[in-house]
């Protein structure tokens, strides 16, 4: 039975298998943080209503049906019995309220962009392709001012307000990605972490870096934002290693 089928009754329930696949495939590699990290996609056409993983469940451990519902015009939210973390609330509310054009955002304290977020120069040069991938689309928060609380959670929102801009290095803190699905959002997720890493491996080493011309990392970013259906590709093998596995993400 196609997992679209499984829970009739239930809306967004495509989104939500998604979605779900994207926690558990985000614990396999060890890009989250305990029960600490959110994910969100929006569900209306405002972006203000989203779904997001319940308060500090383990990634590796939601289900499509266990997403909750967010309203991020209504501040009584925090007070049900499902309610979100307040700084789940604070910074993907924030975000979804003010960059319509962000309709997921992933955020993680993954291991290698977070090494990044807590360089004094925390700029990705573009050392190879990935890297080349977020060639001036990344915005750096250098002013991180703790919890991502309501307050926080604005401030982080007014950087990716320009769409051009999906990465947002949060200093001394993390990532944020945004996307349009959530196959587009972890696909830029992963490639971001894999790229994280080359530089902080190649920084080790001590040799000098080969960084590409501004023409051709721009050239190449551009190329990699033109390829077809890489990313949908990238979350439906995901979704078939799963399946195989008999894993109840789609449940």
């Amino acid at each position: 039975m196609s997992v679209t089928n499984l829970r009739p009754n239930m809306e967004h329930w495509q989104e939500r298998v998604d979605l779900a696949a994207a926690f558990r495939w985000t614990a396999r590699l060890n890009l989250h943080e305990g029960v600490a990290n959110h994910f969100s996609l929006a569900i209306n056409a405002d972006g203000t209503r989203f779904l997001m993983n319940p308060n500090q469940v383990h990634f590796s451990r939601i289900k499509a049906s266990d997403l909750i519902e967010v309203d991020a015009n209504d501040p009584e939210t925090l007070e049900g019995p499902d309610a979100p973390d307040p700084t789940a609330w604070g910074l993907h509310g924030g975000i979804h309220r003010h960059c319509r054009h962000a309709r997921c955002a992933m955020h993680v304290h993954s291991i290698h962009a977070t090494v990044l977020a807590s360089l004094a120069d925390s700029s990705l040069p573009p050392i190879d392709q990935n890297c080349a991938t977020f060639f001036n689309r990344y915005v750096i928060d250098d002013h991180y001012g703790g919890l991502a609380f309501e307050e926080e959670g604005e401030r982080c929102a007014d950087l990716l307000t320009d769409p051009a801009k999906k990465v947002l290095i949060m200093g001394n803190h993390g990532v944020m990605v945004i996307g349009e699905t959530v196959a587009e959002t972890f696909n830029r997720l992963y490639y971001f972490e894999r790229a994280a890493e080359t530089y902080i491996r190649a920084l080790q080493t001590g040799q000098p870096l080969r960084v590409l011309p501004d023409e051709i990392a721009e050239k190449t970013a551009r190329e990699l934002e033109a390829y077809p259906e890489q990313d949908e590709r990238h979350l439906s093998e995901l979704k078939a290693i799963l399946d195989e596995e008999g894993s109840n993400y789609a449940s």
